[in-house]
């Protein structure tokens, strides 16, 4: 059983509803009402065990309750997004993969509704580790996901890539198929080391593949403002990208080992925890920076 649930009060059942109220716009020249389409954003880092997962997961847990459509695309093998919100990847049929190889499986055999009203699930298995192998044969091979995320963008409102923990095929794949990027970053010395690898395969995805990308923000994550070490390198990562850090901190708690165990994202397993309340003030961080026009 969840130790607590919570339902949004009334200032964010009235901030949901001009947030989708300002994301309906009218067709140039008039003509029936047409959702804008969804801006996708990539979690990315090659460094496993940062949060990347974690925090796909309860962005879009805090976006979907503020009432945003949010689609969430697990492009690692391991099929962790999945496991995270309670859902067996490994024994489905229809994931991403199949959609990627154009095997003629539909969209809707491959989506997968939450527990998390407003929140879908693309799901990946281990059938995704062929994909990066067979997509070396294929012509553009790096817009495979993209040409996926283009009859997506219509449906909700946000999608969110997880990307796996490397900078491979998969993970240039999500890149190119995103309008910015979100970096989950430990703060800890190895984990900063990698930012500069990692920034400038950012640079090369937008010099070849996908000019539009933008750095969207980095989030610290894993953070224990007891140590010493972690406030250092949370400074040097401030001085050396400046506004690109966010304003919010995830900061260490057991609730965020707990609620994966139970299938469930943190804001529904413990929406009062400093956890549950941290991804809250992302989403609105994230939201707030989204471009205008």
């Amino acid at each position: 059983m969840s130790p607590e649930r919570v339902v949004p009060d009334e200032l964010g059942a009235d901030r949901a509803a001009n947030l989708r109220e300002s994301r309906d716009r009218l067709r140039p020249g008039g003509g029936p009402e047409k959702r804008r389409p969804a801006r996708v954003i990539a979690m990315a880092n090659q460094k496993g065990g940062v949060g990347k997962t974690t925090t796909t997961i309860n962005l879009g847990a805090a976006m979907a309750e503020l009432g945003e459509r949010v689609l969430l695309i697990d492009m690692d093998p391991q099929g962790s997004l999945g496991v995270g919100l309670g859902i067996e990847p490994h024994s489905r049929e229809a994931t991403v993969y199949n959609l990627l190889m154009q095997d003629g499986t539909t969209l809707d055999d491959a989506l997968v509704e939450t527990g998390t009203p407003g929140l879908h699930l693309l799901p990946a298995n281990i059938d995704l580790a062929a994909a990066e192998l067979l997509l070396v044969q294929e012509v553009a091979r790096e817009q495979a996901l993209e040409r996926v995320v283009d009859r997506l963008r219509y449906r909700y409102d946000h999608i969110l890539i997880d990307c796996p923990p490397s900078l491979g095929l998969l993970t240039i794949n999500g890149l190119t198929a995103a309008d910015a990027v979100v970096v989950p970053l430990e703060c800890e010395y190895f984990a900063l080391r990698g930012m500069s690898l990692l920034m400038q395969t950012l640079e090369r995805v937008r010099d070849r593949l996908n000019p539009q990308l933008k750095l969207e923000g980095i989030i610290a994550t894993m953070f224990d403002p007891r140590t010493l070490h972690t406030r250092e390198v949370l400074e040097r990562v401030r001085d050396a990208f400046g506004d690109a850090v966010f304003t919010t901190t995830i900061n260490k708690t057991i609730r965020f080992a707990e609620a994966p165990v139970v299938g469930e994202t943190i804001l529904s397993y413990a929406g009062r925890s400093r956890g549950a309340t941290a991804y809250r003030e992302l989403a609105k961080e994230v939201l707030q920076r989204e471009p205008t026009s």
